[in-house]
């Protein structure tokens, strides 16, 4: 196996132990306690979740009390503070699309050595700086903010006592009303939608695809199995972060290949 195939399910096999690893890592409910006593527990809750639950508490006072909308607030400040990772991999993906007729004569030229041909492709990679990884960074830095919020949620019984347009924030969605699936669903399709317009810019010789194709697929179903069990604040963030990125990625790319088309001479 190749070593950029290697890195790819490596990279899937940790977005699925994260997942798991969210799924069995609630604590009791007997050890709820108010934001403040946070200090006194471990090195995670003491500088991690502490500020984290402070930091919704504060945005929550702002709106009287709506912690769904200081959810949202917290994913549109997170999601802009990661943004130049994200033109990071904006980057990436257009410089990817460039190299794609050298990436075709490299596949040609070594058709017979895999090995030689990975060397090569790897070099070209370097010299472009390109990153084959990039669309995984965000991911990867919203893991720490989404496993704070989760544990904030069964440490703070303000949010976890709270509702959101009818449905209970800290309760999981299997347990709660008819209506509360719809956000698993809407976790689940937003991951979808997001997915897919970032499929659309890796279309060519990248060698990775077959592994990312294959995370595409597998990661909205397990949104949306996740979402049944976790507390319904999970999916709500899930989604507000889900069409902060499509809509960034709709100007990121679909706006921006739409002026390429517009600006480029007529043949």
């Amino acid at each position: 196996m190749s070593r950029i195939s290697k890195r790819s399910w490596i990279t899937m096999l940790t977005l699925v132990l994260l997942a798991l690893f969210l799924s069995g890592c609630a604590p009791s409910a007997s050890h709820t306690v108010d934001t403040a006593d946070l200090k006194e527990g471990n090195f995670w809750e003491k500088y991690v979740v502490y500020y984290f639950a402070q930091t919704l508490d504060t945005f929550a006072d702002w709106f009287n009390g709506e912690y769904g909308l200081a959810i949202l607030l917290l994913t549109i400040i997170v999601r802009t503070l990661i943004l130049p990772l994200t033109l990071k991999q904006y980057r990436s993906s257009k410089a990817m699309q460039a190299i794609q007729p050298e990436l075709a004569k490299i596949k040609e030229k070594y058709k017979d050595n895999p090995q030689k041909q990975q060397e090569e492709t790897m070099k070209l990679f370097q010299q472009n700086q390109v990153n084959p990884l990039a669309g995984c960074l965000p991911l990867f830095v919203q893991m720490p903010i989404f496993i704070a919020l989760y544990n904030s949620i069964y440490w703070n019984p303000a949010i976890r006592d709270h509702s959101f347009l009818g449905i209970k924030m800290g309760i999981a969605v299997n347990e709660q009303a008819w209506y509360a699936y719809i956000l698993p669903l809407l976790a689940a399709l937003t991951t979808y939608v997001q997915s897919k317009m970032m499929q659309s810019q890796q279309k060519g010789n990248n060698p990775m695809m077959p592994a990312m194709n294959t995370i595409m697929l597998i990661f909205p179903v397990l949104i949306f199995v996740m979402a049944l069990s976790l507390p319904a604040a999970l999916p709500i963030y899930w989604i507000f972060s889900n069409i902060y990125t499509i809509i960034q990625n709709y100007f990121l790319y679909i706006r921006s290949a739409e002026k390429d088309k517009e600006s480029a001479p007529a043949k």
